[in-house]
């Protein structure tokens, strides 16, 4: 659940609370007032703090002010209005850190929050500071705080109360896109994700189809069933649909890969290459939960998300490397790695969702390794065919501080992924890996978990791509308002 995130209008020297966090601009002054700006100033100094992103400066205001104790984060040098969002995220995500800490149960925050878009980053980075993944743990460590406040010094607009809910919104969906991404495959398997697609679709008033074995074998679907043969577990065929109140334009596809653990099959991983494989319907975490903003968004336009679920496995039923399948859309497939197989159901699935004639289509997908060996383990690779799309998507990006870079799709590498025996086969060798799958399924792979906890990040499933895609649904929903449209 979010944080309980408020705008109120109140002087930090004055306000009542457990902790008060001044987010400090590098260069600037450290004031609270209420007699303590000359103490700390002197700190300041003493400190060497000089409000360098992500310092801090803590003490006890001994009762001088409202707050029982104070800490100044540093949020580094103004930059672009995106960068200055993704300052406030992870500093309101810091203070959260700080007040877990000191078993704080109400937490203040004064920054600079002069508009609904920073109010939003602040909101989000609070909830998303407060995450943890600790229901298997016996010990566990209880969040106290109950309510953030962010302060500002007029009275405040029911657009920033607006924006400080719309934050915790996000946040929300983001965490239970890393709870799904952090459950263990024994619980988070096909049939329990299409469950929770269902769950989410009737608490929200979407629809939701979620097809079995038999059905998706109608649809011709051979490459998914192909990758799913080697398990016991029933494959999930799942489509969420949005439709606005009136009317709109051509709907947005939502694609995610859910392959729920996957061992490489036949070309079996190593036991340390299997080790963070629960995380692979990562993708498929990320649309369920994007359709819980779609919802709370309406935007003027049908969104529909779908996803094949199904496990990777070895055994005497599991597709073979040589084999050769014919797709949905008719395309044969030489299979020379069972280990890529993500591109194989995506296939299957982003032939059905183009049935629907959608106005884009966008994949999510842990789709290769070799996009972290390219990017780093932080920042998504985006393959487009479409110039404007990647432009919406990458000014999407950025609002959102989900880093992404645009990755090449030279044509000419097709020759490394056509075969002597059918149309395609499903690897392309060592070299230019996430480029030859894109090429495959002509998408957005990358940074699903991390290994150590990262600003607002915690270790462990990231949610990457929720926010990418509440932002890129928002602005289109706003580009689409005809109120939007007048008002250009």
């Amino acid at each position: 659940m979010a944080l309980p995130t408020f705008v109120v209008s109140a002087k930090p020297a004055a306000h009542e609370t457990d902790l008060l966090a001044l987010l400090v601009r590098e260069g600037s002054e450290v004031a609270a007032g209420g007699g303590l700006d000359a103490l700390l100033a002197r700190c300041a100094k003493e400190e060497d703090f000089t409000g360098k992103e992500g310092q801090v400066l803590s003490l006890h205001t001994h009762g001088k002010l409202g707050a029982q104790r104070l800490a100044a984060i540093g949020i580094g040098k103004e930059k672009d209005r995106d960068r200055t969002l993704e300052q406030l995220r992870a500093a309101a995500s810091r203070a959260v850190k700080l007040a877990r800490a000191a078993g704080a149960k109400s937490l203040a925050i004064a920054g600079p929050f002069d508009g609904p878009d920073p109010v939003q980053a602040a909101a989000e980075g609070a909830s998303l500071g407060a995450y943890a993944f600790d229901r298997y743990k016996k010990e566990k460590k209880p969040l106290k705080l109950t309510r953030v406040d962010l302060l500002i010094p007029g009275k405040p607009a029911r657009v920033l109360a607006d924006a400080a809910r719309l934050g915790c919104e996000i946040a929300d969906a983001v965490c239970a896109a890393r709870d799904l991404v952090n459950e263990s495959p024994g619980h988070a398997t096909p049939r329990a994700l299409a469950a929770e697609a269902r769950k989410v679709s009737e608490k929200l008033g979407l629809e939701c189809e979620v097809l079995g074995r038999a059905q998706i074998a109608k649809l011709g679907m051979n490459l998914f069933l192909g990758v799913a043969r080697g398990s016991a577990e029933e494959p999930q065929l799942v489509r969420i649909a949005y439709e606005p109140a009136r009317a709109g334009g051509k709907a947005v596809a939502l694609v995610g890969k859910a392959i729920t653990f996957d061992s490489g099959g036949l070309s079996l991983k190593t036991a340390q290459g299997m080790e963070d494989m629960k995380t692979d319907m990562a993708g498929a975490a990320a649309v369920i939960a994007a359709m819980r903003l779609v919802a709370a968004l309406k935007p003027p336009f049908p969104v529909r998300a779908y996803f094949g679920a199904c496990e990777n496995l070895p055994s005497g039923t599991a597709y073979k490397p040589g084999d050769v399948i014919v797709g949905k859309n008719g395309t044969s497939v030489e299979v020379l790695n069972t280990d890529a197989e993500g591109r194989l159901v995506l296939a299957d699935v982003l032939a059905w969702a183009v049935e629907e004639k959608p106005a884009a289509v966008i994949d999510l997908a842990t789709l290769t390794g070799a996009i972290l060996v390219a990017l780093g383990p932080w920042m998504a690779g985006l393959f487009s065919n479409d110039d404007a799309l990647a432009g919406e998507l990458l000014a999407a990006a950025r609002a959102a501080g989900e880093p992404v870079w645009r990755m090449p799709l030279p044509p000419e590498m097709e020759e490394l992924i056509k075969s002597p025996v059918a149309d395609l086969k499903n690897t392309g060798g060592r070299f230019g890996g996430s480029i030859n799958a894109a090429l495959f399924l002509q998408h957005i792979a990358g940074p699903a978990s991390i290994d150590k906890e990262r600003g607002y990040n915690a270790r462990g499933g990231t949610g990457a791509g929720v926010r990418l895609l509440a932002a890129f649904i928002r602005r289109r929903g706003s580009a689409a308002s005809p109120r939007a449209s007048k008002a250009r």
